[in-house]
């Protein structure tokens, strides 16, 4: 039996050497991971395993061997009472569209469990904190994606669950919408207290989001670290400086003035030849007196200082810096795999190692 405590405590979810297997295709292949309160992404391809996992945590799909509990209690037996305490947003278009949102809204409310009085008020509290309330009576069949996307978050958060599992959010969202999804999705916890597991196939929109990043290709966990983890200070500091008249590209002045004095620069951003336009440097430290030869290198050319901080890594970058070190140590050994390119899709990463189980999110 999974060992799992609630919400309030530790783990909301966890799994056991969970796999999933078809006649032709192993969706999941053992995979052991805790995910405790908060906002945890869970990134990979197409196809990685993700929405699987997801109706296996539902109760609504067997596990073929293994073992998993949400909020404590067994997916294999308790599905009925996980749904009851879970929101779900399913990754396809599912609103039936004659109906408007409040109609439908109200209806999964009532689905979940509240009386009619209390569907009608949660339905209008959560179309107001989604956006929909000014369009809460028109039938979605006109709605634009971005706004069915919303009505689908409601119906998951209406009957106030614990935990909402989101599957693939942004799908289909320009730009502009994909940020005000990602806003919403990051007040859920932090203004409601709800945990939340978002899948999605872009690791930069779950960096921005998340407390906790979950990794996986072909079923398997490739990796699982607090955010803070992936993007850990690195050992360079991020320069920033305005021109002057004296120095019309002051970035490359600076660049000079500390290559000069043996400090090791290198451009950042688009323009990292000629005018450098970003005005961002990276220089690599050489202990605290590399802050006091940037401050007088500064001072002397008559250049502003917008900022100097030590930098962090983005996620991308640690998986790329890992799949360098797999290819460089294939030829020694035989168990490990890398991920498919397509599971760090925009970020043109490639995965890490993979890794025995997972590590606990610090909330």
């Amino acid at each position: 039996m999974v060992c799992a405590t609630t919400v309030d405590n530790v783990t909301v979810i966890v799994t056991e050497s969970l796999s999933k297997r078809y006649p032709r295709v192993t969706a999941l292949d053992r995979l052991s991971v805790d995910i405790t309160p908060g906002v945890t992404g869970l990134v990979g391809a197409n196809g990685a395993g993700k929405s699987t996992l997801i109706k296996i945590l539902l109760g609504l799909s067997p596990a073929t061997e293994g073992r998993a509990a949400v909020l404590g209690l067994d997916v294999a037996t308790e599905g009925a009472a996980i749904r009851s305490l879970v929101g779900y947003m399913p990754e396809h278009d599912c609103l039936p569209p004659d109906v408007s949102a409040t109609e439908f809204v109200v209806h999964m409310a009532r689905m979940s469990g509240l009386p009619p009085a209390a569907a009608r008020e949660r339905t209008a509290d959560t179309l107001r904190h989604v956006g929909l309330y000014e369009e809460r009576y028109r039938a979605m069949g006109g709605y634009s994606t971005g706004m069915k996307q919303r009505v689908k978050l409601a119906q998951a958060l209406v009957h106030d669950p614990k935990l909402v599992l989101l599957d693939e959010p942004t799908n289909g969202l320009d730009p502009a919408g994909r940020d005000e999804m990602l806003g919403l999705i990051r007040r859920v916890h932090s203004d409601f207290g709800i945990s939340v597991l978002v899948t999605s196939h872009l690791l930069g929109e779950l960096e921005r989001i998340s407390d906790h990043v979950v990794v996986i290709d072909g079923g398997k966990l490739l990796r699982s670290s607090s955010t803070s983890d992936f993007t850990q200070a690195t050992a360079s500091l991020a320069v920033e400086v305005t021109d002057t008249d004296r120095h019309p590209h002051g970035t490359d002045a600076l660049r000079a003035a500390l290559t000069a004095l043996g400090v090791s620069v290198q451009g950042e951003g688009p323009g990292t030849g000629g005018a450098n336009i970003g005005h961002i440097l990276l220089v690599e430290m050489d202990g605290e007196a590399t802050y006091d030869l940037i401050r007088d290198a500064v001072a002397e050319l008559g250049l502003g200082l917008v900022r100097m901080e030590q930098r962090r890594h983005r996620i991308a970058e640690v998986f790329s810096s890992d799949d360098e070190t797999d290819h460089e140590t294939d030829h020694e050994t035989d168990d490990e795999t890398d991920a498919d390119p397509d599971v760090l899709e925009t970020a043109g990463a490639t995965g890490s190692r993979p890794q025995k189980g997972g590590s606990r999110n610090a909330a």
